[in-house]
């Protein structure tokens, strides 16, 4: 007997047959809810097909017929199919078939489709789950042919939901153009695989893209539903990671209306720094958004734009003034040739198959086939002529995925064909049983995820473990010729593991890189204050002088001794800073004690050519020698000062500047305590004063002077000389190389000298009514003040430029040798005089300081000729300051000692 039964085919899982007829009793009540349109070919093996032939209805599941993407989809499946079947290495004894349906680019539409291909898998059983009533094994009588496998959907939605369905009946499906990163999720979609790169890869290459131009603030609209849903995510997520801010993020809802999209433009006109526009769209959206760019008249964005816009041509149709500069992704496909030739060759009269076609004819041509027209049509009806061709006059190009269907066809072949050499060809058969029956898992993982083959533009195909194909785009500019003025699409780049552009090539409205960022970068040297949580939009801060920049939002002082090179990034050691030989600074003080030093040696050649005379015996030999001793140290003093500091160099100048000083005025105070205590003494009496002759004046002198260097010596123990960095207040580029010694130490060095400086003014004032015989001592006089008006013009200078090292030296160094010419010209200068110029008056009979020689009165000590006070004789008093003043006993004339006796 015959028994007509159906099972499902699901390997070693089968369901109880009440089960099934439960299943099945569903299906037809949907499926008899109306008659489904379909095209048809037969084949032993039969494969689904689901392409967007319409577009989605306002208010009817269908609207109008798509011109060029869901026709050409479908045809390239017909194509595929026919040419696998003439493929004697394909195949070679199965015939495929192939059955599509419109899926009207609705997912509820679609899933409703799709009940289609169920139906004929579960009248398709396995014998062994029934028998006949008499226990013989029945005859199975086939009504309808299995769906081995689905080509399909488009959009991403509607491959989500024929997904959920195919998989409870293991049927696997391969879509040629979904792309929405869950479709890769293979514990929800287990038996789904596509031709195409999921849409991580595309928001990847999107990112690069924005990222390329320069893009930190974008904003980003894209469509509701899986494919822009996925897409956005994927594209927020690679943009966060790369510090790319969206500044305005829109959704386009299903069945949008033009005020929803003229509400969107001005949204994004809100915005208006954000002059990149990302979408990711369908293809009717982003048509949706350059309408609405077109009303506005408001044309100031860029468009980055997914495959959903791709190059196609329709979609700018009328707005190319809008989409001018447009960087679109596609999906990088080659045009197959055969199939421009194959669509080239069809007409309504021929494609009988495609129950759309005719529709379709009607759409590119604006005509009326004459079997359509109606018998009361008026006479404006255009009846289509039967010599029309589809052609590149007509728009015809051939749709970007028409080389994906054709590759999910071939992968269902590649598979099936190792299938039938795996199962069928040992056993002779052409479609064997275990081919019939084999399960849609083992199909799927084994099988077609393992395909590897070269298609028909010569590109690799495979999958990987998700069921995902390469990742693969062509970069188009949309731009304008300039000798034509027509517009089209221009290959600019590719990406494959990366972008490979050349900005050259893209072509901007403006005839510039357009600008979209939010803030503008930060100089060299700023770094950004940005407000919580907004990496895009920030305010500028210039970090100090000596600061570097750590990273954009940072700044780090280099450190003392350290700044930052001009490029801000890091920083170098300064240069040590100390006085320059050739510097201004230095040339004048060294000219000032050159001048002093060779001035002194004159002198000392000039005291040392006439040792011999009175002039210079009267002025005390030895103390003379040792003041033009310490007037030569103060001088080189300048030379020790403006030297680089080192140990040494600290030494000598802590040393030697005190102890020159020293030198000065404790020879000037001997001279002026001897002249003190000789007046006194001849106020008194005739005795002549203890400790004056010229060996105790050197010894007293040795010892003021000792205590100078022992006092340094202290100072010294205490702080050992070196060297030290200093840096001055406000001027931290400045690393200046000084003694390390402070400044009030330093001066604290020479309060010494300005004691003996002190005593020797008080004992010069002490001394000023002296007889005009020995004036000397206002000559001393006059050096102190002037010293002590140096000095105190001096210490508030030093303090005052601590901040300017050239100043604060050069000060103390000028101070220095003035003070040394001071003494040089105020006690020297009369002798020199003398010497030089009166050599008549340098005669012991005129240096001889006796009233005896009332002829011609001069000063013992200063050599310079004065008249005596009244003119009328010579005093007692002077008499023996006379003999007070002598140098010595022996230089003492016999004279002397007669005018001595008569007093």
């Amino acid at each position: 007997m015959t028994t007509e039964v159906t099972s499902f085919r699901g390997g070693g899982n089968r369901l109880p047959a009440s089960h099934l007829i439960g299943i099945a009793s569903i299906i037809l009540f949907f499926l008899g809810l109306g008659q489904t349109r379909k095209a048809i070919l037969e084949g032993d093996v039969m494969l689904g097909g689901l392409f967007p032939v319409h577009q989605k209805g306002l208010k009817t599941k269908c609207g109008a017929i798509f011109k060029d993407r869901g026709i050409q989809r479908l045809e390239a499946m017909l194509f595929a199919v026919e040419k696998i079947n003439s493929d004697p290495t394909l195949l070679e004894k199965i015939k495929l078939g192939a059955i599509i349906l419109d899926t009207c680019s609705s997912d509820s539409y679609a899933l409703n489709q799709s009940l289609e291909f169920i139906r004929a898998s579960i009248n398709t059983v396995d014998a062994t789950t029934f028998e006949c009533a008499d226990g013989s094994a029945p005859t199975m009588k086939f009504t309808t042919k299995a769906i081995t496998g689905v080509v399909g959907g488009s959009y991403s939605e509607v491959s989500l939901q024929v997904a959920n369905l195919l998989r409870l009946f293991k049927i696997p499906q391969i879509s040629p153009a979904s792309t929405g990163t869950s479709l890769s999720d293979k514990t929800r979609y287990d038996f789904f695989a596509r031709t195409v790169p999921p849409d991580t890869f595309q928001a990847i290459a999107l990112v690069d893209l924005v990222q390329s131009f320069n893009w930190s603030y974008v904003s980003l609209v894209s469509s509701e539903g899986q494919y822009g849903d996925s897409g956005m995510t994927a594209f927020q997520k690679e943009a966060r990671s790369r510090n790319i801010c969206i500044a305005v993020n829109e959704k386009v809802p299903h069945s949008a209306t033009e005020e929803v999209f003229d509400s969107i433009y001005q949204n994004l006109l809100q915005k208006i720094s954000a002059r990149g526009v990302v979408l990711f769209t369908r293809a009717e959206d982003a048509a949706g958004v350059l309408r609405a760019a077109m009303r506005s008249r408001k044309h100031v964005f860029t468009w980055v734009a997914s495959d959903g816009w791709g190059k196609q041509e329709k979609l700018v149709e009328g707005l190319e003034r809008a989409a001018e500069g447009a960087i679109t992704v596609e999906l990088a496909s080659t045009e197959i040739a055969e199939f421009n030739d194959y669509m080239k060759n069809l007409t309504p009269t021929t494609n009988i198959r495609n129950p759309w076609f005719e529709e379709y004819w009607e759409s590119v041509f604006s005509c009326t086939l004459p079997q359509n027209v109606k018998p009361n049509s008026n006479s404006s009806v255009v009846v289509c002529s039967p010599n029309l061709r589809l052609d590149e006059s007509v728009g015809y190009n051939q749709e970007s995925k028409v080389q994906f269907v054709v590759d999910a066809v071939y992968a269902f072949a590649h598979a099936l064909d190792k299938v039938w050499r795996d199962l069928c060809e040992p056993k002779g058969e052409a479609h064997c049983h275990e081919m019939r029956t084999l399960d849609g898992a083992t199909l799927y993982l084994d099988y077609i995820l393992n395909v590897s083959f070269t298609d028909l533009a010569g590109n690799q195909v495979k999958f990987d473990r998700q069921g995902d194909g390469l990742g693969r785009y062509t970069i188009y500019n949309y731009q304008r010729d300039d000798n034509s003025s027509a517009y089209h699409y221009k290959v600019v780049g590719k990406w494959f593991d990366g972008l490979h552009m050349d900005l050259n090539d893209v072509k901007w409205p403006s005839g510039r890189l357009t600008s979209s960022i939010c803030s503008e970068p930060c100089g060299i040297g700023e770094v950004k204050i940005t407000q919580s949580g907004d990496v895009c939009c920030w305010i500028c801060h210039k970090c100090h002088p000596w600061e570097y920049v750590v990273d954009e939002f940072t700044c780090m002082d280099c450190g003392h001794g350290r700044w930052p090179y001009p490029h801000k990034q890091s920083c170098y050691d300064l240069d040590q800073q100390h006085m320059r030989w050739d510097s201004l600074f230095a040339i004048v003080p060294m000219a000032i004690a050159t001048f002093g030093i060779l001035l002194t040696f004159w002198v000392m050649v000039v005291f040392f050519r006439n040792n011999d005379t009175p002039i210079v015996k009267a002025a005390g030999r030895e103390l003379s020698y040792l003041l033009l001793t310490g007037i030569t140290l103060c001088y080189i003093m300048t030379f020790v000062m403006l030297a680089k500091p080192t140990r040494i160099i600290c030494g000598l100048q802590r040393f030697g500047i005190g102890f020159s000083f020293a030198i000065i005025y404790s020879s000037l105070l001997t001279k002026t305590n001897r002249i003190s205590r000789i007046f006194e003494s001849a106020r008194r009496s005739a005795r002549r004063p203890s400790f004056i002759s010229p060996k105790s004046q050197l010894a007293i002198a040795s010892v003021l002077i000792s205590v100078q260097v022992i006092g340094t010596a202290v100072w010294f123990l205490l702080e050992p000389p070196g060297t030290r960095q200093y840096y001055p207040d406000g001027k931290r580029n400045q690393v200046i190389l000084k003694c390390s010694i402070r400044d009030s130490s330093f001066l604290l060095s020479l309060i010494y000298n300005m004691l003996l400086i002190t005593i020797c003014t008080v004992y010069a004032v002490k001394t000023r009514k002296i007889p005009e015989n020995f004036n000397e001592s206002k000559f001393i006089g006059f050096t102190m003040y002037t010293t002590c008006i140096i000095w105190l013009a001096f210490v508030p200078i030093y303090f005052g430029t601590g901040n300017s090292f050239e100043v604060q030296i050069t000060t103390l160094c000028v101070s220095t040798s003035l003070s040394a010419y001071v003494a040089l010209f105020c006690l020297f200068s009369p002798k020199v005089y003398i010497i030089i110029f009166h050599p008549d008056k340098n005669v012991r009979k005129l240096t001889m300081n006796s009233a005896t020689y009332k002829r011609a009165p001069t000063s013992s000590t200063c050599g310079t000729s004065v008249n005596q006070g009244n003119g009328k004789g010579t005093t007692v008093e002077q008499v023996k300051l006379s003999v007070h003043m002598t140098p010595s006993r022996e230089q003492t004339t016999e004279t002397d000692k007669d005018s001595l006796a008569s007093l």
